[in-house]
């Protein structure tokens, strides 16, 4: 198995799960849908072909939080391009200035292609929703022969620099990943996020099991303590002996 990973960053990100009336929320990291969502729009594929995205879907997702950022609200409004009557005022939640570290294990051929899709999408790319770009490039790398589990462990830390700084005092720093459970691994939660059919008149999604864990990646940003050389009061006597 190969592993594919991802750099999420933007001002603005939006995973939300689920939607009642004019309220929309979003969960504290991305949503493997929405990650499947981003794979499935950068390959061309239509939202009526479920064929297409179970082969996306069949992908093992996890996701490290790099950086966590901060829930911030906003109110929107509309009117109606025909009538001109103002649409309800609606309440949606973002995630500002957060970094997430995505991954996906399967084929290395399938992981391969949606490396290339990324880099020249079909369609573009967006955080959750189409108001919330990504900052960066969104690819990193592939990682040949490696578990979930090892490639989330391994990719560099991705926080801006500013955040990393925060923690210079920290020659590592523990992050929190959510992946999905393992064969027989216990100690899981179950989330309605496995994407069955994006079609616009019949959305579905199964269950999955998700298992938080923690991994402690290097600090670059980590201050370095310069050696102070002892200090002998005697040393200046020496020659004078």
């Amino acid at each position: 198995m190969s592993v594919l990973t991802l750099r999420l960053a933007g001002p603005l990100q939006a995973w939300g799960a689920s939607a009642r009336f004019t309220r929309r929320t979003t969960e504290s990291a991305p949503t493997k849908s929405g990650v499947i969502g981003m794979l499935a729009a950068a390959q061309g594929i239509q939202r009526g072909d479920d064929d297409a995205l179970a082969r996306l879907a069949a992908l093992r997702f996890g996701v490290r939080i790099d950086q966590p950022g901060t829930r911030v609200r906003d109110f929107q409004t509309a009117h109606h391009a025909v009538t001109g009557k103002s649409m309800p005022l609606s309440e949606r939640f973002y995630l500002a200035d957060a970094v997430f570290v995505a991954a996906l294990e399967g084929d290395r051929l399938l992981l391969a292609e949606l490396h290339a899709a990324l880099r020249a999408p079909v369609f573009p790319s967006y955080l959750g929703r189409r108001s919330c770009p990504p900052a960066q490039p969104v690819e990193l790398t592939v990682h040949d022969d490696a578990a979930l589990e090892q490639a989330l462990r391994d990719e560099p830390w991705q926080a801006a620099h500013w955040y990393q700084k925060l923690h210079r005092k920290q020659a590592t720093v523990p992050l929190l990943v959510l992946r999905e459970a393992g064969p027989g691994e216990g100690h899981a939660d179950v989330l309605r996020d496995q994407p069955l059919s994006f079609a616009a008149e019949h959305r579905q999604h199964a269950l999955r099991t998700v298992v938080s864990t923690s991994v402690d990646v290097p600090n670059p940003q980590a201050a370095t303590r310069r050696a102070v050389p002892a200090h002998d009061p005697f040393a200046s006597l020496e020659d004078s002996v």
